[in-house]
């Protein structure tokens, strides 16, 4: 079972470590070639596609699960319509994005204060990259798909050509063509294109045996098929929103308290998110895994009362957790031994440093219950257990709420850290109470 975890796990965390890469590229390169505007704008286009992408999530994620137990049950017919139906419902989302991108763009700037020449080149970015949706979306369906078939080698190549390619791409266009810094963003469009051409191939050749003896007409017919993905993405379209009351509010709230605790909160998010790309791979192994063995299990019922835990299920939970909570126990050791060489490689300002050393408590904390709160994710994912997981991430999002407003007004920029603790714990809580009912 170790085998199989890992063999799952070490691909997605080796692609994982490629993706906080190219924002570094991006900004480094507009850095050297353009002025402040331009950064700027890079920031506030970026945002404006984490906020309209993030939303599209349940992509892969509901994806994946349902594939997985297809798989489990040795469905072939099941595996390729979902492919089908989770690509067809992304080329929908890119159609209407294509068609409310003025509205969106020009509804998020106006709530996001900036100056005319950040305002412009945040616009002109976001309209060159949206030619990209389509694209962008299809590659989470087919990356969640993927994963669903016990394959994390294919996304990671898929990741590493998206994001080298990327970097390579933007590179040569901002530097060395007319283009200047918007290159950046003729790079992301070239780089997901020709990720999304990969993945064809990949489909195409790998996955022949799927696709064969199948008609176009077999892989529409299931309507019912459809209204349970459908069902699903619901519920965790509904928790990218709860994520968005979280994330987005934290970086919101934060910039009240100045520009100085701005950056100690936008420098601990960085470190919290560091986790998430090691235990992310173990999150894709649980959903993988999860998936496969419900799906086994349940071509096995005969009954009613036959329990879906099986030994392989129940054996790969535990054992699952077991590698998170590794993961968690060495970013708490390393961040206690080694925060403020971290602090250092992030920013050399005096001021933010000193200020970074109040809050450093808060980040030796986090690790331990995000890979928890990380890993039932994958988990529950791979169960297509929707509304609990929606459930878990409204809860989450009431207890960052309150845990920010019920502090004392003392506490200042800590109310935000009580706040996202709390988040985390109230999903923890929540998954393992519910666990026995899924089960």
């Amino acid at each position: 079972m170790n085998r199989q975890i890992l063999k799952l796990a070490i691909p997605s965390i080796l692609a994982n470590i490629t993706i906080p890469l190219v924002g570094l590229v991006d900004t480094a390169i507009v850095g050297h070639i353009s002025d402040a505007h331009a950064i700027g704008g890079i920031a506030i286009g970026t945002m404006l596609f984490d906020l309209l992408y993030w939303n599209f999530g349940f992509l892969r994620v509901g994806t994946s699960g349902m594939t997985a137990q297809a798989y489990g049950r040795n469905d072939r017919e099941a595996c390729a319509r979902l492919l089908t139906q989770s690509v067809g419902i992304a080329l929908s989302g890119a159609l209407l994005i294509w068609l409310l991108q003025w509205v969106f763009v020009t509804g998020v700037l106006y709530l996001v204060p900036c100056s005319p020449e950040v305002d412009a080149f945040a616009r002109e970015y976001f309209f060159i990259r949206v030619w990209a949706a389509p694209a962008t979306l299809s590659l989470m369906a087919i990356k969640g798909w993927f994963i669903g078939m016990q394959d994390t080698v294919s996304p990671m190549m898929m990741d590493m050509l998206v994001n080298v390619l990327n970097m390579v791409v933007s590179y040569v266009l901002a530097v060395y063509t007319p283009i200047g810094a918007l290159g950046v963003a003729y790079g992301t469009v070239v780089a997901q294109l020709t990720g999304l051409l990969l993945s064809v191939v990949i489909l195409m050749t790998k996955y022949r045996m799927v696709w064969q003896g199948l008609s176009l007409r077999q892989l529409l017919r299931d309507m019912s098929g459809m209204g349970r993905l459908m069902s699903l993405n619901a519920n965790l379209f509904v928790r990218s929103l709860c994520f968005m009351v979280v994330y987005v509010g934290f970086t919101s709230l934060s910039s009240k308290y100045g520009d100085t605790d701005l950056a100690v909160c936008s420098i601990l998010m960085k470190l919290f998110m560091l986790v998430s790309y090691f235990v992310d791979g173990f999150a894709y192994a649980g959903e993988a895994l999860v998936g496969k063995f419900i799906g086994e299990a349940k071509s096995t019922i005969t009954n009613n009362q036959s329990p879906i835990a099986t030994p392989p299920l129940t054996s790969a939970v535990r054992l699952l957790f077991i590698w998170s909570l590794g993961v968690g126990v060495v970013f708490t050791l390393l961040f206690a031994l080694a925060y403020m060489p971290m602090y250092r490689a992030m920013t050399s300002d005096a001021i933010v440093l000193e200020r970074l050393t109040h809050f450093t408590a808060w980040l030796i904390a986090m690790p331990i219950v995000s890979t928890l709160a990380f890993m039932w994710d994958g988990v529950y994912a791979g169960a297509t257990a929707g509304k609990q997981i929606r459930n878990a991430m409204i809860w989450a999002a009431i207890g960052f709420l309150a845990g920010y407003w019920l502090s004392p007004a003392g506490w200042g920029t800590h109310a935000l850290f009580v706040g996202y603790f709390l988040h985390l714990a109230a999903r923890v809580v929540y998954l393992t109470a519910m666990w026995k009912r899924i089960q």
